[in-house]
């Protein structure tokens, strides 16, 4: 199976005066194509940076990060963008929609960005928005959608780039709980049809619901399981 994501030794500080702040203390993890991970662990765990560093958002202090078979240290930082737009779709927790607009055009944006005409923009973000169930919303703006909807076009506008890997952070922490629950069955549902989703938590229960889960405590892997194992 192919390897998406590999860590190796990663480390991450920041320095804070003259003291440094160690977040991540060697960090070893692979995730495969078509895997369900979640990544669990209190606030200040680490888990954000994590994160981050797997979103090419935040670039690590030592070790190596390989993202799709390529060293992410190789990249420039224009390239780092186009990997961003191109190969990761981002779902998080506020959602990050732009209120002024419509579902649609949140959802076209991501095509839009790579120069695709508004015609096949418009085609496709209909049709994603139709498979996370809000095909009747689509003229809606966000401010008119519950949570639970809202989060669905931002899972829409995340797909519709067909980003190899999906990196979920915190995607049920402003839900109530019926809206989680929908939101975790429509993660199952894409990781089923062949989607690598990592996930962000604080939740266990939220946790239990992906195929294997990385507990992460005070920057370091402390258990790696497979989910049916936490019950």
């Amino acid at each position: 199976m192919k390897k998406i994501i590999e860590m190796k030794a990663i480390r991450k500080s920041y320095k804070m005066g003259h003291n440094t702040l160690e977040v991540l203390k060697g960090i070893d993890l692979t995730i495969q194509e078509g895997e369900f991970v979640a990544i669990l662990g209190p606030s200040g765990s680490g888990k954000s940076t994590m994160m981050n560093i797997i979103g090419c958002i935040d670039t690590k202090t030592d070790g190596d990060y390989i993202l799709d078979g390529k060293n992410i240290e190789k990249f420039t930082e224009n390239e780092l963008s186009s990997i961003r737009n191109d190969k990761i779709g981002f779902i998080f927790q506020k959602f990050n929609l732009l209120g002024r607009l419509s579902t649609l055009r949140n959802v076209e944006i991501p095509l839009l960005l790579r120069g695709r005409n508004r015609k096949e923009a418009k085609s496709e973000a209909i049709r994603y928005l139709e498979m996370v169930g809000l095909g009747d919303r689509i003229h809606h703006k966000p401010i008119e959608l519950s949570g639970g909807q809202q989060q669905r076009v931002a899972i829409a506008r995340a797909l519709i780039g067909q980003p190899q890997l999906l990196l979920a952070d915190e995607p049920t922490g402003n839900l109530d709980q019926e809206s989680g629950k929908e939101i975790m069955e429509l993660f199952l549902k894409l990781n089923e049809e062949g989607n690598t989703i990592v996930m962000i938590t604080h939740d266990e229960n939220v946790a239990k619901k992906a195929k294997r889960v990385i507990r992460i405590l005070d920057g370091k892997i402390m258990e790696v399981t497979k989910s049916e194992k936490l019950a």
